[in-house]
């Protein structure tokens, strides 16, 4: 199939990419928009997805659905990645086999979740905390599970610790660095949030580096660290991080920053003058878990994430 009447062609349809659309359409009501998601479901609140843990609803967070879309004459793929960008025809190509043409085209990638090259890392058990399917993954996991841990000790990490907690496992935080959080936090205010989480339960274990990933003679997992300790889980989330979705802009040599990345302008254009993208979505926000922060002093204050020069300089 190949689609040719779609000259703003946004990959991506996350948090950012759904405001990329909205900003679009205020600005142009006439013209064609298409969008391609690689998840199976419209636009929804990554920020708060710790809350389905609490017997909400996806829908709940749901920022869309197709029939809004639809309403607003946009054009709307789901479940379908984008897999290879050709700057000669101006075409994208889907995972199954579907083209796209466009005069303009805007990578709303985002994110995904950094998973560390620890031997044992893709054994079974092991999982990540990005998506709706992902919970959905935890959350049966959990249920034939005792303990959990986390690999990270970020925001995300400590949301989804604390939602292990409130699954009903024992939970474990497992931290390389020598403090919580130790990007947005000095040593004060990661040692003030380290007491309010094993106030709460949660084992925090920081200054500790997992060295390898074992199958559990008796099942689950054992987590064998540097100084020669070890753990015993039944499951294990790795939430150590993201990484920029920038794949598609290196394997069509879009220039890309040395830590990753697509290189912008101030419009949010990048080496190619046809092909814009967007900033990474937010993954969290404050919780009864990290309410504390705002009484700890940080290092440096989060920048905010705007699609509204992309959408000027398209439109």
């Amino acid at each position: 199939m190949k689609s040719d009447n779609a000259p703003i062609l946004v990959i991506g349809n996350g948090m950012v990419g759904h405001h990329l659309v909205s900003e679009l359409r205020q600005r142009d009501p006439d013209c064609a928009i298409t969008v391609i998601g690689g998840e199976p479901r419209a636009a929804y609140d990554r920020v708060h997805l710790s809350e389905l843990f609490a017997d909400r609803d996806p829908e709940d967070l749901a920022l869309a659905d197709p029939e809004d879309y639809a309403a607003r004459d946009v054009e709307l793929h789901l479940g379908d990645p984008a897999v290879r960008i050709d700057r000669t025809t101006r075409e994208v190509h889907t995972q199954a086999g579907q083209r796209f043409t466009y005069d303009k085209l805007v990578l709303a990638t985002g994110s995904y979740p950094f998973v560390p090259p620890i031997p044992g890392h893709d054994l079974p058990g092991c999982l990540v905390y990005r998506t709706i399917e992902d919970l959905d993954a935890i959350r049966s996991a959990a249920q034939s599970a005792r303990t959990g841990v986390v690999i990270g000790g970020g925001l995300l990490g400590l949301e989804c610790a604390n939602a292990l907690k409130n699954l009903g496992l024992e939970t474990h935080v497992i931290e390389f660095a020598p403090g919580l959080m130790g990007v947005q936090l000095d040593s004060a205010g990661s040692d003030m949030l380290r007491t309010q989480i094993e106030n709460l339960g949660v084992q925090v274990h920081t200054a500790t580096a997992t060295e390898e990933i074992q199958a559990a003679p008796a099942g689950g997992l054992t987590l064998r660290f540097k100084d020669g300790a070890t753990l015993d889980t039944d499951l294990l989330v790795f939430s150590a991080g993201i990484r920029p979705h920038d794949a598609l802009a290196r394997d069509c040599d879009l220039t890309v920053g040395e830590r990753g990345g697509i290189e912008v302008d101030s419009e949010c254009r990048t080496s190619d003058t046809n092909i814009y993208a967007s900033p990474m979505e937010p993954t969290s926000t404050p919780s009864s878990l990290s309410l504390v922060l705002m009484s700890a002093p940080s290092k440096q204050p989060a920048a905010p994430h705007s699609c509204a020069a992309a959408a000027s300089a398209i439109r």
